[in-house]
Order: structure tokens, then C-alpha cells, then sequence
């Protein structure tokens, strides 16, 4: 009995404190740091340019210097709580806000709080965080955005917001790495072929910006990935995200694309990104309609699911009741998790398992506003993510790349099954 007390001592919050920090747009965003025993450890929490209307709000209406505020407030409430029990101090956090959307808290805060009280019972079992999700490890592909328009680009951008690739038929994640970087190189190569007097720039995830139209960035982006599966002998499929929430005039019911000059209603814009799918081999389609229209997701799936990945991002935030809706319709087969959209990791790891259970692909995704805590990485190990949407370059996506590949070699984990 006093050996169980002596260990629950060393596991209790002593306290929590949190700091005004800048992101990888040069945002606010917050930092927590936990104390609890005698470790104290931080987590940063992501902000992102395309927000779901459903997704956590992520500050207060006095912005990061309020969610300092409550948390300071909450730190009162979470003190003698023992780091090892996630689940009660998730629910502390809840009953603390004590809102639907975390308004009073601020997702940003909640999620940071959330994993620094992991990764402080990480550090007291003296294990790595993604033990502390699953004894079960897996290595996930990355997803990477080579090419990137939509408000992740500033100027006259793409209308869709990213053209990604995915290494199916890599071995290991680092080979995957290395591969994507691949990839992104010879785009820059053929772009500079095409635009010799162009000069290049990367947006907020180190994407390209390049002056093209849909289909062009589609032809620019397959001729690299065959010239790299040409070098490297491993498969290589390409995925688009269109945010299309970003193009959708809810006033004129009609997807409105500003650079291509057109617009198209529901129907059209089914027939449009189905013919993407077919004409470029797209294996990966993120949020091709407004984040309310499951109808259209459903079709799309219906028709062009056994090729495609069809996900929700904006449609379902993360969130287990817009997940389960997309389930009873029958919308999607890949579903995007970024944990400051639902705000605690309990919140996460319920909607990775309630995905994985009806056979949704469970996709872990960074911001594009990002910090170099690398907590991502080990989620999506942890929880068994086959697929990480990540960064291509700059040193917050390097941060959470870098850190599978130290996973894999140091705990020597197996790629999870590739999954299309």
C-alpha cells in the first residue's frame, strides 16, 4: 500500500503553466508545461488557415492570452491528478470549459494541456509517448504536399489547396522520406523547365507555389512521381486535398474557382473531381465538397471508393458524431485526425478507434501553422495511423518526420500495411 502511494506521489500534477509562443507563420499559439513528480515537461499546440466550421474553437474571444488565463484557473482543478490517468484529467478539462467547442478554454490550450500530461507519465514510466497509447506500434506512410495552392498559398494560387504523393510501396518511413523529398525536388526540376524565368516559392507547408491550374499541377506532379518510381523502383500514388469548403458559395449554392474562372454546382463538381480521380490515377481525394454536403461524399465513394480514398477533414473535424454520420451515409473511407480539432488526446484516440472500426482509414495530420514538438509523430505511431499527413520541408515538419524515423530504428517497428 505504500510502495502504490509513493507511486501515485511522483505521478500527481504539482502544477501547470503555459506561455504565449509563435508558430511557423509567426502566429500566437500556446505552450503548456506540466510539472508533475519530478519531471516537467511542454507540449505546443498547431493552429490551421483552413478551419472547419465544427472543429474546436481555438482560443477564447481574448485569444492566447486568455487561454494563459484558464489555464492557470484549470491548473487549480488539476492539481494532485495523476498524469497516468488521461482519461480523468481529459474529463477534468471538459467539465472545466464546460462548452461544446472549448470556447471558454480554447482547443489550442486543451490539446497542448492534453499532451504534456502524456508526455510527463511518458517520461515517469521512462518509455516513449507512443507507449503510453498502444503496446502495438506501427510506422505510418507519409503524405506529403509537393505542390500547394488555396489559402495556404498567398497570391495567385492554385484553387485546390494541396497535390500530395504517397509512398504505397515504400519499406520502411525513412525510405518513404526520402522518397517524397524525391519527389519534391523533381517538381522543382520540371517546373523550372517549364518557367525558366519563374522564381519559386514555398507556402506555409514547403509545398511549391507555382503559377498552374488544377490539371497542371496534376501532369507536373505525376511526371515527377514517374521519373522518381523510375529511379527507385517503388510505387508512388498521388492524392489531392480541394478544401473545397474554401471555393463553396453556400449564398449561390455553387463551388466558385476564382484562378480556373468557372464554376460548378453540386453535380458538376461530382462529375469534375470524379474525372480527376480517372484521368491522373488520384488515390487520395481530402474534402472534394463543402464540409455539410455528406450526400455528395457518399456518391463519390460509392462509384470511385475501391480506387480512391475518399476523406473527410472539415466533414467530420475529428469529431465522433460527424464521424458516425459519415459512417450511417456511407461517405467516406479515410478521415483525417488532427487532435486540436476535438482537443484532448481521449477525444483523439476514441475517434482513431471508432474509424478503424468501420474500416475508415485513420489519417494523423499536422497544421499549417506548426511548431517543432514532435508529439504528432508519436500519435500517429501509437496509435496506429497507416498514414501521416505531414510537411515536406521546414524544420516543424522535419521535427515530426525526424522523429519516426528515430522510432522505427530505435524500437524497430514494422510500415503498416499499405493502405490502398
Amino acid at each position: 500500500m505504500l510502495f502504490e502511494e509513493e507511486v501515485m506521489k511522483v505521478s500527481r500534477i504539482r502544477d501547470v503553466k503555459a506561455r504565449r509562443i509563435i508558430d511557423s507563420r509567426g502566429n500566437a499559439t500556446i505552450e503548456v508545461i506540466v510539472y508533475a513528480g519530478d519531471v516537467a515537461v511542454s507540449a505546443c499546440a498547431p493552429s490551421g488557415a483552413s478551419v472547419g466550421r465544427h472543429e474546436a474553437q481555438a482560443f477564447p474571444k481574448g485569444g492566447v492570452e486568455e487561454s494563459i488565463r484558464m489555464i492557470e484557473a484549470l491548473s487549480r482543478v488539476l492539481k494532485g491528478m495523476s498524469v497516468e490517468d488521461q482519461e480523468s484529467v481529459d474529463k477534468a478539462i471538459r467539465e472545466f470549459d464546460g462548452t461544446g467547442n472549448l470556447s471558454r478554454v480554447g482547443g489550442n490550450a486543451a490539446i497542448a494541456l492534453s499532451v504534456a500530461v502524456a508526455k510527463a507519465a511518458a517520461a515517469i514510466k521512462g518509455v516513449p509517448l507512443c507507449r503510453c497509447f498502444s503496446d502495438r506500434l506501427e510506422a505510418p506512410f507519409p503524405l506529403s504536399n509537393i505542390i500547394g495552392g488555396g489559402v495556404h498559398t498567398r497570391g495567385d494560387s492554385i484553387d485546390f489547396q494541396e497535390f500530395l504523393v504517397l509512398p504505397v510501396g515504400a519499406k520502411s518511413f525513412g525510405e518513404a522520406a526520402k522518397i517524397n523529398v524525391m519527389v519534391h525536388r523533381e517538381v522543382s526540376r520540371i517546373l523550372t523547365e517549364r518557367f525558366p524565368k519563374y522564381v519559386f516559392g514555398r507556402n506555409d507547408e514547403g509545398a511549391w507555389a507555382a503559377p498552374l491550374t488544377i490539371r497542371e499541377a496534376l501532369e507536373v506532379l505525376s511526371s515527377a512521381v514517374q521519373r522518381v518510381e523510375g529511379e527507385v523502383g517503388v510505387k508512388i500514388r498521388v492524392g489531392v486535398d480541394a478544401a473545397a469548403s474554401s471555393i463553396w458559395n453556400e449564398k449561390r449554392n455553387m463551388y466558385v474557382y476564382r484562378k480556373e474562372g468557372f464554376e460548378k454546382t453540386i453535380e458538376q463538381q461530382l462529375e469534375y473531381v470524379s474525372s480527376l480521380i480517372e484521368d491522373y490515377g488520384v488515390a487520395y481525394f481530402e474534402d472534394p465538397f463543402n464540409e455539410e454536403d455528406f450526400d455528395s461524399f457518399a456518391k463519390l465513394k460509392a462509384s470511385l471508393g475501391r480506387k480512391c480514398i475518399v476523406t473527410g477533414d472539415d466533414l467530420t473535424v475529428t469529431n465522433r458524431e460527424r464521424i458516425r454520420k459519415a459512417v450511417e451515409k456511407d461517405a467516406i473511407n479515410g478521415v483525417i485526425i488532427k487532435p486540436n480539432q476535438i482537443g484532448t488526446l481521449t477525444d483523439t484516440k476514441m475517434a482513431v478507434e471508432l474509424a478503424s472500426s468501420r474500416k475508415i482509414v485513420p489519417i494523423a495530420s499536422h497544421r499549417s501553422g506548426e511548431t517543432c514538438d514532435p508529439a504528432l509523430a508519436h500519435i500517429a505511431v501509437g496509435m496506429r495511423c497507416p498514414i501521416i499527413k505531414i510537411g515536406i520541408m521546414g524544420g516543424e515538419r522535419m521535427a515530426k518526420i525526424n522523429e519516426i524515423i528515430r522510432i522505427e530504428e530505435e524500437l524497430r517497428i514494422r510500415m503498416a500495411n499499405p493502405p490502398i
